[in-house]
């Protein structure tokens, strides 16, 4: 089904693939190349110089054609921005609202938001999509996508490379940075080959190709921080919507971005919208060299099902079916570490079986990866006639866009999935992140959708609340209504799929949205909701720093969800104080009033008051450094630091970073960094991106001081020693990673807005 090679490999002629340890076939095959060669074969690598400023194509800096945010990233984004400077977008940036957009949380707050965009689209040239009239992402490829682009999205799932736009997922202050008309800094990043051969069995459907892919690669990193290049025989047997719903899911390989070959089908998407001058064909050149590859016969995948609480959690449906009770238990297990072995959460999901099936109580196609015209259209076509019925199971379909609303409106979709008992709703994608059809109390919901991660539907562990979502395929979330709610994979059932074709109205976009790029208008007042806070000030960093332990997180790997949840905090995006109060909340409740305690003695020093009145504690804890070296409270910042095996998987939210930062956060120890836009959150808020190997040395409430920090940035170093204050000065290494001279330069002023600021 999929192989994974052990190194590199060439690709010839777009087809044969050929081990990097097999120079024999490639001799005989008349191939004379070098590796550093071949490397320049890949679409990524052409479309990444394209874009390239620095003249060097081991350490990029990108310039992007276009940017695009959402109403739970843009205001934060644009807060950072103006602070730093802004006059006007230098490039296209598009502001969706998509998140918030039911404006049921939090009084006027949502909606004094969407204001807020509108009057700095207008101010700034940029456009501004209202609500309910497209997902993020779905706009993006109607509007924005274009053969050999680039896009950054303040979203992690910004991926739009079955269109032929290498995207990327990134947290604001890098939005920010391009419209200070600054780079995206990164090392050339490995490329690797996804291989598609076959095609798909009727009934499966792009979420199971994407979650078997999942599967294969997210535990062993294969693609961590790779560009994933989508290639072989097998793209051309899948239609453009399908290639479209596999590559959203690259983002839960952790890869870096994502590129397909494109054809005659991409063509027609582009003419369908009206936008044939933004085809450009792309293929790998005669050779092609590989970091590695993904081998993925389509025709062996089966309907999956991701269960709880992680995309990669990965079984077919039909192994799930024939083992129910050892799968399920092993579930149950294997959730106790996502639930930190709370005793007083009852998860279960062997109560789930009645009659020796699974059944769920609820299910969902929706978003940018679920609400696809061709997924809801198929979906139709397995319920047509059929109904959901009246027990505990219910079923929702969000179209990602009204485009596809209409279509669905003109062609009978609608109506039939209507007559099931489903509800059809407007673009939006809150279930996507616990803002909408948040199941019960123990309830199992089963979505086309891109994440299942713990709290993720919405549920709060630390209430005593707990659901589960499963990740399917629209075609499997169909046939199992049709069962009314007891799992059944598509491919079990009888089924004609109608394929109908695709019309696209431009009215839609051109009556509603306010599109002024190249249109900036200084005159224009924004317009502010009382919810809108501006950052609090940030100091630059100091020649110590003193490092207070306030949570230890062991968990395999910690969300970002986990780090500040979503769902009814998403109202809070636009007030950095006031959304840090959730910080840690659904992980460690504690969390807050600590770093707040750390916090007071640090705002203490800056007023030049006496710390050790504030603070007690510090007397000994000075007493003990000074014993050592010459450590003055001046010269010395005070913070709080988290430790976590492996932070940052999910979300691009940069709020992970920065509520820490507003609570006084300095640094995150960490055995690695699951996504590299985790570690540029931290950075870009001046935060310490340490990594720490060996036994450790500290725990929670242990102080951490780290001398000359401020020195050892300014001279490159990567290693640097810490003492654990409170145990006699016990000595251990830290280290910071590779550091752009930029990057060095932002933690020392203190974050990006100082930075930045003139």
């Amino acid at each position: 089904m999929i192989n994974l090679y052990d190194g590199g490999a060439y690709l010839v002629n777009g087809k044969e693939l050929v081990p990097e340890n097999e120079q024999g076939k490639l001799d005989s095959l008349g191939v004379k190349t070098s590796k550093e060669d071949a490397k320049k074969g890949t679409m990524a690598y052409r479309i990444l110089e394209n874009h390239n400023k620095s003249g060097n194509m081991q350490n990029l800096n990108i310039k992007f054609d276009k940017l695009i945010s959402h109403d739970i990233t843009f205001v934060g984004i644009l807060q950072t921005a103006r602070a730093s400077g802004l006059e006007k977008f230098p490039v296209p940036y598009v502001l969706t609202n998509c998140h918030n957009s039911l404006c049921a949380v939090g009084g006027t707050i949502n909606e004094d938001d969407h204001v807020f965009g509108l009057s700095c689209a207008k101010k700034y040239g940029g456009i501004y999509v209202p609500p309910h009239q497209a997902v993020i992402h779905q706009f993006a490829r109607e509007m924005l996508a274009g053969g050999g682009k680039m896009i950054l999205g303040s979203d992690s799932h910004t991926r739009y490379g079955a269109l032929g736009t290498m995207a990327m997922g990134e947290g604001g202050p890098e939005i920010v940075k391009q419209l200070l008309e600054q780079t995206y800094d990164i090392a050339m990043p490995g490329v690797i080959a996804i291989y598609l051969k076959g095609a798909p069995a009727k009934g499966v459907g792009p979420q199971d190709i994407a979650l078997a892919i999942i599967g294969a690669v997210f535990e062993n990193g294969y693609v961590n921080n790779k560009v994933m290049e989508f290639v072989g025989d097998g793209v051309n047997n899948l239609s453009v919507d399908y290639r479209i719903g596999v590559d959203v899911m690259t983002t839960e390989t952790t890869c870096l971005s994502s590129i397909w070959k494109t054809d005659s089908k991409v063509k027609e998407f582009y003419d369908i919208h009206g936008r044939s001058e933004d085809f450009k064909e792309i293929n790998p050149q005669d050779v092609a060299y590989y970091d590695g590859v993904v081998e993925v016969d389509l025709s062996k995948i089966k309907p999956m099902i991701a269960m709880p609480f992680h995309p990669s959690n990965v079984y077919t449906i039909e192994e799930l079916n024939n083992n129910l009770e050892d799968i399920l238990r092993d579930v149950e297990k294997k959730a106790l570490v996502s639930l930190d072995n709370n005793k007083d959460i009852k998860f279960t999901l062997t109560d789930k079986i009645k009659n020796g099936k699974l059944y769920v109580e609820q299910g969902v196609i929706a978003g940018c990866a679920g609400g696809g015209f061709e997924n809801i259209c198929d979906a139709t076509d397995i319920l047509r006639g059929k109904y959901i019925g009246a027990d505990e199971f219910s079923l929702s379909v969000y179209p990602a866009s009204q485009p596809i609303m209409m279509e669905i409106a003109k062609n009978g979709c609608y109506a039939d999935l209507l007559a099931t008992g489903a509800t059809v709703r407007t673009a939006f994608c809150g279930p996507c992140f616990g803002a909408g059809d948040v199941p019960s109390n123990g309830g199992l919901s089963i979505r086309h959708s891109t994440r299942n991660f713990p709290n993720r539907e919405g549920s709060k562990v630390t209430n005593g609340q707990i659901a589960s979502v499963a990740l399917m395929d629209a075609r499997s979330i169909a046939a199992t209504a049709a069962n009314k709610g007891y799992l059944t994979a598509a491919t079990d059932i009888d089924v004609n799929y109608n394929k109908p074709k695709y019309f696209y109205d431009k009215n839609i976009y051109e009556n509603r949205v306010y599109n002024g790029v190249g249109k900036a208008d200084p005159s224009v007042e924004i317009k502010f909701g009382p919810n809108i806070v501006d950052w609090p000030e940030m100091f630059p960093l100091t020649e110590n720093v003193l490092l207070k332990a306030v949570s230890m997180i062991h968990d395999p790997v910690t969300t970002t969800d986990e780090l500040i949840p979503s769902g009814e905090t998403s109202s809070y995006r636009s007030n950095p104080l006031g959304l840090a109060e959730f910080t840690l909340s659904r992980k460690d409740p504690a969390y807050v009033g600590k770093a707040k305690e750390v916090q007071k003695a640090e705002k203490a020093r800056l007023a030049g008051e006496d710390i050790f009145a504030v603070d007690p504690e510090l007397e000994s804890v000075y007493k003990a450094i000074n014993e050592k070296f010459d450590a003055k409270p001046e010269e010395t910042e005070i913070g709080s630091v988290i430790f976590a095996v492996k932070p940052g998987d999910g979300s691009a939210r940069e709020q992970a970073a920065s509520c820490q930062r507003v609570l006084g956060g300095m640094a995150n120890i960490a055995r690695e960094y699951a996504t590299k836009r985790y570690r540029s959150n931290l950075i870009n808020w001046g935060m310490l991106p340490f990594v720490f190997d060996g036994e450790l040395e500290f725990d929670k409430d242990d102080y951490i001081f780290v001398k000359d920090i401020k020195k050892a940035i300014e001279n490159k170093e990567d290693t640097i020693k810490a003492y654990v204050a409170n145990k006699g000065m016990k000595e251990m290494e830290l280290h910071l990673g590779a550091l752009t001279d930029d990057e060095r330069e932002i933690i020392l002023k203190g974050c990006l807005i100082n930075y930045n600021r003139k």
